[in-house]
């Protein structure tokens, strides 16, 4: 993985972390914070998973955003509807 793609992947994972942290349906109780920091993990499963199926991974490439989002936005859903719910005691 190159320096472009390490930068890419926090990047895209941060954004895809918040953005789905607040589409998924139902009482946000997972702060921002988790949702940018599933969403960089998850992009790098992703950069993993790309490489793993047999995509070029040198560069930036079209294939691999696509695997990084979509792992993210899978793992954001996943964290979101394992995180406990607030109790307002």
């Amino acid at each position: 993985m190159t320096i472009g793609g390490i930068v890419s992947a926090i990047v895209l994972g941060a954004v895809v972390g918040v953005l789905g942290r607040l589409i998924v349906p139902g009482r946000r109780t997972m702060p921002g914070w988790a949702g940018a920091a599933v969403g960089v993990v998850a992009a790098f499963a992703g950069t993993g998973l790309c490489a793993m199926v047999g995509f070029r991974a040198s560069g930036w490439n079209f294939w691999e955003t696509i695997f990084q989002i979509g792992v993210a936005a899978a793992g954001v859903w996943a964290v979101a509807a394992l995180w406990p719910t607030r109790s307002d005691h």
